[in-house]
């Protein structure tokens, strides 16, 4: 599988997420061009100041709740005006939820569903278009291995992942044919600000260790990334069970 050339016009919706951070600090220090996208003006400008100082080439910020769709159309092609084009799309926001809360409401479960499904999805539509208009470009999104099987500690969430992953197959299927590469991530733990309240344990990956793999799978062309790689053997494992012993089990 041929390497793709590395990314210079890059846009990231979520970008003060830590993973995402990961990925663009060291695109900064190649000189990339960014716009990004986040809801949180103070944590943005803090992230465009450090890819400057990185050496990024020029940074363009959108403060905006991705959860709107209404506005992602303009947006979306505000950022391809001000980069001249884009090469890849990363695709980092999300939200955990609370599973004993959200299966107890259908309404905390309909936001957690909006946010990471709904809302990505309106951003692949526009972006896969674009892509395919244009015959480049990477499209990478950051799912979760959540959404390999449904458990009981986290189904809700791995809902929301497992039905983004799915979408990106038939994106994929669509348009690898016209020369776009999209890129389905599914990380393991991460140490992140989402996942503080969450015990820790060895398998917890740092955000940079996890930004490098998706560099890699960008580079590397891979159509799904388990980032850390031992996710794909756990998942494979746990993917393997019997639906009959599966469902006794605490997980």
């Amino acid at each position: 599988m041929a390497n793709s050339p590395k990314p210079s016009h890059i846009l990231v919706l979520g970008a003060t997420s830590a993973i995402a951070i990961g990925v663009m600090r060291p695109l900064a220090e190649q000189g990339a061009s960014f716009y990004l996208v986040a809801r949180n003006p103070e944590k943005l400008k803090a992230v465009a100041s450090d890819l400057e100082t990185r050496g990024a080439s020029a940074v363009f910020t959108c403060v905006m709740d991705l959860d709107d769709t209404a506005v992602h159309e303009a947006m979306l092609a505000e950022a391809a005006g001000k980069l001249e084009t884009i090469d890849l799309a990363l695709i980092a926001h999300g939200i955990l939820g609370d599973q004993e809360h959200d299966q107890a409401s259908f309404a905390a479960t309909e936001a957690i569903l909006h946010t990471n499904f709904l809302s990505a999805v309106s951003l692949i539509t526009w972006l896969a278009n674009y892509f395919e208009s244009t015959h480049q470009g990477t499209l990478a999104v950051i799912s979760s291995v959540a959404g390999d099987r449904g458990r009981k500690s986290n189904y809700v969430y791995g809902a929301s992942k497992g039905a983004l992953n799915i979408f990106l197959e038939g994106v994929r299927n669509r348009i690898d044919r016209s020369g776009v590469h999209v890129l389905t991530i599914k990380p393991g733990f991460v140490a992140t600000p989402m996942t503080a309240h969450v015990p820790q344990n060895a398998l917890f990956a740092h955000p940079a260790a996890v930004g490098r793999g998706i560099l890699k799978a960008i580079e590397k062309r891979k159509d799904v990334a388990y980032v850390p790689p031992i996710w794909a053997l756990i998942m494979l494992v746990i993917r393997s069970i019997p639906e009959a012993i599966f469902k006794k089990l605490n997980l």
